[in-house]
């Protein structure tokens, strides 16, 4: 095959030539990958939902809804939680940007009655033995006689939470205050949206939104 001249012309066909190539791979990665990466993602999702709401028989995931409370400017994602015919409470998937290194997501499930059954953190980016130690912390007895394991707070007789430097009760993390705040702000996010459910403004998720 006569090799083609080193024209302008003829480089701009091989570096076109070459992009349409890399493109197409691209492409078929993406398509492979999509559908793993998404059908993970709801694994995640259904198992955080089955860790913090209350002991259920139905599909939460199968019964989704997107929930906009008075004071928000963005809907939430809320996960029935169902015993036979009985509603036995809502797994809620709550975010806040204010963590130290930004986003961080958590499922809150809470039962019929207000009580905050626990939690379990879907996504965070704070720094290594800090922020980070929010699962571990906020499952562990206070040290100090003021509220660090939230699990079964009467969230209608605590909430909203705040820590003890902001004049409330709840233990920050050792050096990690702001992702401790920012935690408290995805849950407090997470109550009200359970405490509004009854007004709310609902529709079923769609998967666009997965």
């Amino acid at each position: 095959m006569k090799k083609l001249s080193s024209t302008l012309p003829n480089m701009l066909l091989s570096l076109g030539g070459i992009c349409v190539l890399v493109s197409g791979i691209l492409a078929v990665v993406n398509k492979v990958t999509t559908a793993p990466i998404a059908e993970a993602e709801m694994r995640a999702k259904v198992e955080a939902i089955r860790a913090v709401a209350p002991a259920f028989d139905n599909n939460p995931f199968a019964e989704k809804l997107m929930v906009l409370p008075e004071g928000e400017t963005d809907s939430l994602t809320v996960y029935p939680a169902k015993k036979g015919s009985a509603l036995v409470g809502f797994a809620i998937e709550s975010y806040t940007q204010k963590g130290f290194s930004g986003l961080i997501r958590v499922m809150v499930g809470f039962d019929a009655e207000g009580r905050l059954v626990d939690f379990s953190v879907l996504q965070h980016s704070e720094s290594p033995g800090l922020g980070s130690r929010i699962p571990e912390w906020y499952h562990e007895k206070s040290e100090t006689g003021g509220i660090r394991d939230v699990r079964g707070l009467d969230m209608k007789a605590s909430a909203p939470l705040t820590v003890s430097k902001d004049g409330g009760k709840v233990d920050a993390i050792t050096a990690a205050t702001i992702s401790s705040r920012a935690f408290l702000d995805a849950v407090n996010r997470a109550w009200r949206t359970f405490s509004s459910l009854e007004g709310a403004t609902t529709a079923p998720a769609t998967n666009s939104q997965e």
